[in-house]
């Protein structure tokens, strides 16, 4: 007999599958099966059982508890936590830049390349009452609109540009003109020892100490990106952190510090990081 036939019939060879009653040796099932039919049987339900567990572990929530896998709302808190990751760092880039231009405005090393020369000049040039502050007829629409919007409004919440003035922080002779070309990014106001000077306008005290250069030093910050800087104070009446009103005494003028010849006030306007002429925007005369 070949090897062929052998095998077929070992896997057409019927059997016969007996269930019997141990103690009554009764029969109660009976199978006829082959080894062929056994195979295909088995195979069958191995297929079965594969699809069934990978539907199980591909489209349910059950794959997260086997190794390897995350679960959905940990992705998305990771996510979430990769977005503000960067969002963290662009902020503290920007305070590390804020924090360096006011450590270049105390110790007074700024340099011409660091802004935009033509802009600076420009700024010099206009004269406050040049300025045409005519409001067009688009802007007297808009006021109308805001001002009947804002009649009925329980909360004060819009606030007006154009109603932002600067207060003299002292009143005298400018002996120092605001120069470019210098570097001096201030106006020098000669005044009495001990004459109080008072903030600009309504902002935060951003710094307040010594330098062996400048003195006693107080910085201010305010609205629409204006920084106030005021040098040589014989003693500072605030501190970093307090806030202060539209001509609030802040100090006391002197001349203190390396780089003052005597008693004065050294004043400094900076707008988004860059320097402008005080006297563009203040009234220094008495």
């Amino acid at each position: 007999m070949s090897k062929k036939k052998k095998i077929k019939r070992k896997l057409l060879d019927k059997y016969k599958l007996v269930i019997l009653n141990e103690n009554t040796f009764e029969e109660r099932l009976s199978l006829k099966l082959t080894r062929l039919n056994v195979f295909v049987i088995g195979c069958l339900i191995t297929i079965i059982l594969s699809v069934t567990v990978f539907t199980i572990i591909a489209y349910t929530p059950l794959k997260e508890y086997i190794p390897g896998y995350s679960s959905t709302a940990l992705k998305q808190k990771a996510t979430d936590l990769s977005y503000k990751t960067d969002s963290l760092t662009q902020v503290i880039l920007m305070n590390e830049r804020y924090f360096e231009s006011i450590r270049k405005v105390l110790k007074g090393d700024v340099s011409p390349e660091d802004f935009n020369k033509d802009s600076i000049i420009q700024a010099t040039q206009v004269e406050a009452s040049k300025v045409d502050f005519a409001p067009s007829a688009e802007d007297s629409l808009l006021r109308e609109k805001v001002d009947k919007e804002d009649k009925y409004n329980l909360f004060e919440s819009a606030t007006s540009a154009t109603n932002f003035v600067l207060f003299p922080p002292v009143n005298g002779q400018i002996t120092s003109d605001y120069d470019v070309k210098t570097k001096h990014y201030a106006v020098d106001i000669a005044v009495a020892k001990d004459t109080p000077v008072k903030a600009v306008a309504d902002g935060v005290v951003v710094f307040a100490g010594w330098t062996a250069s400048t003195g006693y030093v107080i910085i201010l910050e305010h609205s629409y990106g204006l920084i106030s800087v005021y040098k040589h104070n014989s003693s500072l009446s605030k501190a970093q952190g307090d806030l202060v009103k539209s001509g609030e005494v802040i100090a006391s003028a002197g001349d203190s510090g390396e780089l003052s010849t005597g008693p004065h006030l050294h004043f400094e306007l900076w707008n988004d990081g860059y320097p402008i002429n005080p006297t563009n925007f203040i009234d220094f005369n008495e």
